[in-house]
């Protein structure tokens, strides 16, 4: 897969060197390229912000930069809609509290895409034309991770390249251990133990002791809708209620 992002902060994603991620990087199942936005400026300042049209706080990203910078990312994209693979066509992410908001489940598609184009904000945000001109030449999406503002868009990429990264075959060396993870299957995961068998007063389930998977396999399922029950009670499956999650049911 390849990853480009384009932000005012490159070396924010140096820490994907480390980890899992910075191991995939190394062998060639993810490349990520951090680039600059102020090198797609043409004044002495590396201006990329300027005041808004209609009064307000804050200053909003010129879309000129940005034009620029996505007219080299995305190259030929322009004919995406004629690709003969959908994968294979760029996709355009902008992290935005108005976007729609990044699952596992979207996290899962994301990752089958061989080319993601990440774009960062900052200050009050970015004009709109650059979304509206982006959507003519590949398919754009704005994303939230959460409903909360924060100072920049590079968080949120990086928890959306962790996300989607570790998903990619090959990444994470037990492919097993992603299947049992909180929202995988819609609800948070079961909690773990390991040894020893009693620590500082507090023993292991005896169930995890006892050798009965069955009996694991159930005990784990309850833990997963109790703990979605009073955590995540909106995670809970059509259809079935917090008391039903409480019991079992």
């Amino acid at each position: 897969m390849r990853i480009d992002v384009v932000t005012i902060f490159p070396e924010f994603f140096d820490v994907l060197d480390i980890s899992l991620l910075g191991k995939a990087r190394q062998s060639g199942l993810l490349e990520v390229t951090a680039h600059n936005l102020r090198e797609y400026t043409h004044d002495r300042h590396r201006t990329v912000d300027d005041t808004p049209y209609g009064g307000g706080a804050g200053m909003v990203m010129k879309p000129e930069p940005w034009g620029e910078a996505l007219d080299e990312l995305l190259g030929e994209a322009t004919d995406a809609a004629t690709a003969p693979r959908a994968s294979a066509a760029p996709l355009v992410i902008f992290p935005s509290p108005a976007g729609e908001v990044f699952t596992q489940k979207m996290a899962r598609e994301l990752a089958e895409r061989e080319h993601l184009v990440f774009g960062c904000g900052r200050y009050e945000g970015i004009d709109q034309r650059v979304f509206d001109h982006a959507a003519t030449r590949a398919e754009v999406r704005l994303v939230s991770v959460g409903d909360y503002v924060l100072n920049g868009g590079e968080v949120a990429v990086m928890a959306m390249i962790e996300a989607i990264g570790r998903l990619i075959p090959g990444v994470v060396g037990n492919p097993e251990s992603l299947v049992e993870e909180s929202h995988e299957d819609g609800l948070l995961e079961y909690p773990s133990y390991t040894k020893p068998a009693e620590w500082r007063g507090l023993e292991v389930p005896p169930v995890l002791l006892s050798g009965n998977h069955k009996a694991i396999e159930a005990w784990r399922h309850e833990q997963q809708l109790e703990r979605t029950r009073r955590v995540r009670p909106d995670l809970l499956p059509p259809g079935r209620t917090p008391d039903d999650a409480a019991l079992g049911g």
